[in-house]
């Protein structure tokens, strides 16, 4: 069966590549435990300077890996470049602090010596998304070879050729080949992976339903895991938050990756006294974006990554209005080639909406009118989701409050948009994942915290 690439701006396949049968991906397997074997002793100092070529790397091909992402998924190239410098840094972060987060703790237990020492697991899988595609797979891999894992990736099958670009310069950075391998499969294979018994843990970012499939297996393999799922963020506009800094935010977010993100804002709580000036604004900023080609410099915002994915998005407008939302703009589907759909802000959102209780995946904004701060949490709280939200005030300590008491999510932030970061312990809770990405927490999700006592 043949894996293809298709560019949703146009609709026309790029490539296909020949999906690995049973027999080649257990081999693969096979090899990365292998490969392990010698990774693993804590040699920080080789490992980090690996890290620190795939950066240079990165950014020495820049400009053709934001291409591929805007050919094989829709990304505007000008997202592409900021994905491919971030996924440097991660490197460079990961290369410079891993043995610090990973260090030998001695603990005084009343034996000649003890301590707690990180050992790396083994082989890791990690599937993986295709909305960043590049970011998502270095987020992971990065802390993860530095620990001293073996990866092997099986990415989502639309971005057969971001998977093996990547694969590609880890390997001519000097990762070992056994080390780092993308698995060319479909979902109907994963199953056999996690059951594999070459794999020691499993990584996953994705849709809820998947990652609690891919939970059940590994559960009952005892292999442990990490999720970062959906979400429907809130953000919370407050009587006292400064409307203009506000609304370019809060666009800013609900559009990046052509809203094709978990942590874009999704679902926007507006205190009634600053309803209508907020409404107006959003809806003039997301007006003012370029809509088109995501090779072209000029175009804010390209196609979905998929037409399936685009007719969903508009299921779920259609069925929003015509229970009782407004739309303020947008919401029709161009009469365009590829995956096209416009930027829209629905207002009057209540519960009951698809727009108010699903993930809108796409670039289409939720306002739900609030009367003050209390109902705004509760509103902000009502949904299974849990990765990221914003609150917007004046007031820092008022918003510092919110977020760190009152807001149940992963990642809670004070008049900014959420956003990932190195040095930050990223993840959500309740049917956004569990597990952490990133910082000191994420190195040390996939190592053996040891106790080690002498006598």
């Amino acid at each position: 069966m043949a894996i293809q690439s298709v560019n949703p701006a146009t609709g026309e396949v790029i490539r296909e590549y020949a999906e690995m049968d049973a027999g080649e991906v257990n081999d693969i397997l096979a090899g990365a435990r292998e490969g392990f074997s010698s990774w693993r002793r804590p040699e920080f100092s080789r490992r980090a300077g690996l890290m620190n070529a795939a950066a240079r790397l990165l950014r020495e091909r820049q400009e053709p890996l934001a291409g591929l992402m805007a050919a094989e998924m829709g990304k505007p190239v000008r997202e592409g470049r900021a994905e491919v410098e971030k996924c440097a840094w991660v490197c460079e972060h990961y290369a410079e602090n891993a043995k610090r987060f990973l260090k030998r703790q001695d603990v005084d237990a009343g034996a000649t010596a003890s301590c707690v020492i990180c050992r790396p697991l083994g082989v890791i899988l990690a599937v993986m998304p295709w909305n960043f595609p590049f970011w998502q797979v270095f987020r992971f891999a990065a802390p993860a070879l530095m620990a001293g894992n073996a990866a092997v990736l099986k990415h989502a099958s639309n971005v057969p050729g971001c998977a093996l670009a990547i694969e590609e310069l880890l390997h001519e950075a000097g990762v070992p080949r056994e080390v780092f391998r993308t698995l060319l499969i479909g979902s109907d294979q994963v199953d056999a992976v996690i059951r594999n018994r070459h794999v020691a843990a499993v990584t996953l970012t994705g849709s809820t339903p998947a990652g609690s499939s891919v939970a059940a297996i590994a559960g009952g393999q005892l292999k442990k895991t990490v999720l970062e799922l959906g979400g429907s963020d809130p953000y919370l506009i407050l009587e006292d938050a400064d409307l203009s800094k506000t609304i370019e935010t809060c666009a800013t977010s609900r559009l990046i990756n052509s809203g094709q993100s978990c942590i874009a804002a999704k679902r926007f709580m507006v205190v009634e006294p600053v309803r209508e000036q907020f409404e107006q604004g959003l809806v003039e900023r997301m007006k003012s974006v370029t809509m088109g080609d995501p090779l072209q410099e000029d175009v804010d915002i390209g196609p979905m990554a998929r037409p399936d994915l685009r007719d969903e998005l508009h299921r779920q407008v259609k069925e929003s209005l015509a229970a009782g939302a407004r739309l303020l703009l947008g919401g029709e589907i161009p009469d365009l080639p590829g995956a096209f759909y416009p930027p829209t802000v629905l207002t009057g959102v209540r519960v009951g909406m698809p727009a108010y209780d699903e993930e809108l995946f796409g670039p289409v904004a939720a306002i739900i009118p609030v009367k003050n701060e209390e109902e705004a949490v509760r509103t902000a709280n009502d949904t299974p989701f849990g990765l990221g939200a914003a609150v917007f005030t004046r007031d820092l300590a008022r918003g510092e409050r919110i977020a760190a008491d009152e807001l149940e999510a992963g990642c809670c932030f004070v008049n900014d948009l959420v956003r990932s970061d190195p040095r930050l312990p990223f993840g959500g809770v309740k049917q956004s994942g569990y597990g952490r990405e990133l910082g000191e927490i994420g190195i040390r999700e996939f190592v053996n915290i040891k106790t080690v006592v002498v006598k």
